[in-house]
């Protein structure tokens, strides 16, 4: 049996850090070499890396044939360092991920991430020369900012809960009105832990990922 796209275990190392971040790695198959790093949800509220949502998300991916990166922000399940809510605590953290895959596949990259996560993957999005399209999935509105989002051209899938008070579809519009190439999918009765639908978000990925190419 080829077992040569399951997950395995690595480690992620940061600039000016003895630790590493505990990350999980799938081969894709992908001509093009393409990958994702998926980001999980705030740190100092349970998020980690094996969060449904993330994993829904890393499955999708790997169906459509990237390589995908996930990953436990700093002092979360097997990673170093103490638990973070700090903006460049996770600007590390992603931008070690992303440095990871870069080394590792030979294409573009996805930048996707959930809640906080998502939060975090819009900043590299835009300052990631090899990332090409970005996936949201329940961003609060008020974690973003509108000039990153517009300066971004690439290729955005937005997906939210219909329930979700934290990130609300009325407020992600507001945000996203600006941009171009932008897909915005909700996920009926879904709140902002997608406890129902979470398939549809791997669902929706598929759709949009084949219709980006």
């Amino acid at each position: 049996m080829d077992r040569s796209n399951e997950p395995r275990a690595v480690a992620i190392g940061l600039r000016e850090e003895e630790w590493a971040l505990e990350g999980l790695f799938a081969s894709g198959n992908d001509p093009a070499g393409r990958g994702a790093v998926i980001a999980p949800p705030h740190p100092l509220y349970g998020g980690s890396m094996l969060a449904p949502v993330v994993t829904e998300l890393a499955w999708a991916c790997g169906h459509a044939g990237l390589s995908t990166l996930c990953f436990d922000w700093r002092g979360v399940g097997g990673s170093g360092g103490t638990p973070s809510g700090e903006t460049a605590h996770a600007d590390s953290d992603y931008a070690g991920s992303l440095s990871l895959l870069s080394e590792t596949v030979s294409g573009t990259l996805c930048a996707c991430g959930y809640s906080w996560g998502a939060a975090t993957a819009v900043r590299h999005a835009l300052a990631h020369e090899r990332v090409n399209c970005a996936v949201l999935v329940a961003p609060p509105p008020s974690m973003l900012d509108e000039t990153q989002l517009a300066a971004f051209e690439g290729p955005m899938l937005v997906v939210v809960g219909e329930c979700d008070d934290l990130a609300p579809r009325a407020g992600l519009e507001a945000c996203l009105a600006e941009r171009e190439a932008t897909e915005l999918v909700t996920v009926p009765d879904a709140d902002h832990f997608f406890l129902t639908g979470v398939q549809e978000i791997g669902r929706a990925f598929g759709d949009w990922f084949e219709r980006i190419g």
